[in-house]
């Protein structure tokens, strides 16, 4: 087995995402005993605690545990000593991204709240003179969106961003799935050739020996992946969290419908045709709209009131994932109400605002800020019953097998 290195400046760079209090903290498992979700193989929040706290870099990096945490705020009310180990989790998992995002761009947004506020002045600058330069002719006697900007020009430069975007999450979701299926190997070409000689697709750790993994594991868990990632049904494990995973669910809903529509049907939904109100083009759109305002919304206000746990500490980029959807969806449903008023100019220039926040989202939140939750949660959890599932199995096999296998 490979030496454990510690690296003694792990914890003050982990406290450089957020709240991370290990100096009240007397390890007397409370957080974990209480935790709904916690068990042998992900037990939370003490053993991250205790990596950070002996700087095993390697452990910080490729655990699980921090996803895993839906954050309910059950281990912080029952701290004897008012650690927020929840709070601690969320801050692992800034870091976690920040690890992830081959760019560095993650851990400048999350350490640096000028390069939060230059990120996005910078991306919207840019939208704004690339719309100035690009737009087409100011029809003032009518309406006519599409020839201000065109549907199918928006459709491409939307998709251009998209595949852009996707590419980044791409690396950075193979970084994630590096870091915790080969703990402690580099992350250069020449150590990933070697570490898939060596160690194959992957592998975990039982009694202090390496266990490989099977292809076959990889994909018959597949489905693990796919249902998370759809329901985040995880999310039910706790019990305080039924309220929040229905929320949580009509929200990605909204924002997928959203999505699809601006994205992948942009050229049906942006037209200048004026519909009745039960067609689908309007209907289907109010839906999403509705449901994003207020859900968001009600995030906002929780953020302000501070009364539940999850609302007690806010990062700015906390705020800043609800607050643009929320104006995305505003300024989205204005334009609708400006273009069936028939008033030209308004509507052009709140168009033009809305393309802005929305690149705004796309650019920064997607692939670097709490957008990312939604990708690397339900890979870890999948990650999870991998290794899970491969330890069942090896559990299950021969003593001679065993023995070949490790």
């Amino acid at each position: 087995m490979k030496k454990i290195k510690s690296d003694p400046t792990l914890l003050n760079e982990v406290r450089k995402y957020g709240h991370f209090d290990t100096n009240a903290c007397y390890q007397c498992g409370s957080c974990t005993v209480v935790c709904d979700l916690a068990k042998n193989s992900v037990s939370f929040p003490r053993r991250m605690f205790q990596s950070v706290l002996f700087g095993l870099k390697d452990l910080v990096r490729g655990g699980l545990e921090p996803w895993i945490c839906y954050y309910c705020g059950d281990c912080s009310t029952a701290c004897p000593r008012e650690t927020e180990p929840g709070e601690a989790m969320m801050t692992l998992r800034r870091y976690l991204i920040a690890q992830y995002d081959w760019t560095g761009l993650s851990a400048k947004l999350y350490k640096s709240k000028a390069w939060q506020i230059a990120a996005y002045v910078v991306s919207g600058a840019f939208m704004a003179l690339l719309i100035a330069l690009f737009h087409g002719p100011l029809i003032t006697e009518r309406v006519e969106l599409n020839t201000f900007a065109p549907a199918h020009t928006v459709h491409m430069f939307d998709v251009t961003v998209a595949a852009l975007v996707l590419l980044i999450l791409f690396f950075n979701a193979f970084r994630m799935y590096w870091f915790t299926m080969h703990p402690g190997a580099g992350i250069g070409i020449p150590d990933v050739i070697r570490g898939f000689i060596k160690d194959g697709v992957g592998y975990t750790i039982h009694n202090g020996e390496k266990v490989r993994i099977p292809l076959l594991v990889f994909l018959t868990e597949a489905k693990t992946l796919v249902v998370n990632f759809a329901t985040q049904k995880l999310f039910l494990s706790c019990k305080k969290n039924t309220g929040r995973w229905i929320k949580h669910f009509l929200l990605v809903i909204g924002y997928l419908i959203m999505f699809s529509l601006v994205v992948v049907f942009l050229e049906w939904f942006q037209t200048d045709n004026i519909y009745p109100v039960y067609h689908p083009q309007r209907w289907v759109g109010y839906i999403a709209a509705a449901a994003l305002i207020y859900l968001t919304g009600e995030i906002i206000v929780g953020r302000i009131k501070k009364r539940e746990q999850i609302h007690r500490f806010s990062d700015l980029t906390d705020w800043m994932f609800p607050i643009l959807l929320f104006l995305m969806s505003v300024t989205g449903i204005i334009v609708h109400i400006f273009r069936y008023l028939g008033l030209p100019l308004a509507t052009y220039y709140s168009y033009t605002i809305h393309l802005i926040i929305a690149f705004l989202w796309l650019v920064v939140v997607v692939p670097f800020s709490k957008w990312t939750h939604l990708l690397y949660r339900s890979l870890a959890i999948y990650y999870q019953s991998v290794k899970d599932k491969a330890l069942e199995q090896q559990q299950q096999m021969p003593e001679e097998a065993v023995l070949e296998n490790v």
